[in-house]
């Protein structure tokens, strides 16, 4: 496999974890390691998108990738 594919393929199964344990019940919706899951496999995807001129799967990571990070944020915020 070459490394464009692998980084799709690794994107894809961080997501489709944090996908996994959320329906498990093991990490909420609103959890840090959920979101911060989501953010890292949608970067990943957006990066891979990129690389294989996809532009429409781009833009729906980016959008997964955006949300994740913003919810990482308001964790954050909330904290304090």
């Amino acid at each position: 496999m070459d490394p464009v594919t692998i980084l799709g393929v690794i994107g894809a199964g961080i997501i489709l974890l944090a996908f996994l344990m959320n329906q498990k019940d093991k990490w909420l919706n609103d959890s840090l390691v959920y979101d911060v899951t989501n953010a890292v496999g949608a970067l990943m995807l957006v990066i891979y998108a990129y690389l294989i001129s996809s532009y429409p799967f781009m833009v729906l990571n980016t959008v997964w990738f955006l949300s994740a990070f913003l919810d990482i944020v308001k964790y954050y915020r909330n904290k304090n």
